[in-house]
């Protein structure tokens, strides 16, 4: 795993983060309907200010482009223009979807621009600790479980906290893989001096692509289901909680351990399991 996977995936933790918080701290509503058609309806309980969409898409597309030239020979225009057209798709299409207004949206793009400012000159520091500290597994387990806990409180249920703690544990459990992977020393570089030139791209280059697709989905579908159904088994048999009571779920003592721990496992499968099967199966 290169270096601007590393960084991508604790810059999406913090912009994600910071932007659901905002959204509920905050309290701007979303664009009112009509006369904007909504074609999302399960997010109407949440704030809209910032786009959370529009700050990861920007966080993403320009870790990537920025970390990128130290490890892969590529035209830096053109990976500026692939960078700003995906950014910007994303946030056009919150806007099409009538989930944010233009204000959400060009707040959420600044943001994460000052985010990734901030932050560029420490990502090399930021890497060597998740992949080399000895306490970067601890630590990439409880802060973002102490983050779902303390997620600020709203006068109704709202989707945010939930969605919330599902990516602190998909980053959580990918974190402590790419540790795991490191002390393993199968870190899965590329070969050759860097910065490497791109890979051809062929018929059976992409027909590997789509088959690392459909076995990472069945791996990662089947991990979220096994422990996703053991882990409200066992909390709702803590709580006494009756099994056919759906609502319970929504309770932060049952909602945060649940979905951190189920998504926590899909992290661990995704970044330690996965390439294993994929070698096995000849897919790299």
């Amino acid at each position: 795993m290169g270096r601007g996977y590393h960084i991508m995936q604790a810059l999406e933790l913090l912009v994600m983060y910071v932007g659901q918080v905002m959204k509920d701290l905050l309290k701007l509503p979303r664009p009112p309907s009509p006369p904007v058609v909504k074609l999302e309806t399960r997010v109407d309980a949440e704030y809209g200010l910032p786009s959370t969409h529009a700050m990861a898409a920007t966080a993403i597309s320009f870790t990537v482009l920025l970390s990128a030239p130290s490890r892969i020979q590529f035209q830096f225009e053109v990976g500026l223009l692939i960078a700003v057209t995906l950014s910007s798709l994303v946030c056009l299409s919150r806007l099409y979807t009538g989930m944010h207004s233009v204000l959400d949206v060009v707040c959420g793009v600044l943001i994460s621009g000052v985010i990734l400012f901030v932050t560029y000159p420490c990502w090399e520091t930021i890497d060597r600790f998740q992949l080399h500290s000895p306490i970067s597994p601890i630590m990439a387990l409880t802060v973002p479980l102490l983050l779902g806990y303390t997620y600020p409180e709203l006068g109704h249920y709202s989707t945010t906290r939930g969605d919330t703690t599902t990516i602190l544990g998909c980053l959580a459990g990918s974190s402590v893989g790419y540790w795991v992977n490191e002390r393993l020393g199968q870190t899965f570089e590329p070969q050759g001096v860097l910065p490497v030139p791109l890979p051809t791209l062929t018929a059976k280059a992409l027909a590997a692509g789509a088959a690392r697709s459909l076995v990472g989905v069945v791996a990662l579908v089947g991990t979220r289901q096994v422990v996703k159904t053991l882990s409200l088994q066992v909390l709702y048999s803590w709580y006494r909680v009756p099994k056919t009571d759906d609502s319970a779920r929504r309770r932060k003592e049952i909602e945060v351990p649940y979905k951190f721990v189920t998504y926590t496992a899909v992290g661990l499968v995704h970044s330690i399991l996965c390439n294993r099967i994929f070698i096995l199966l000849g897919l790299l």
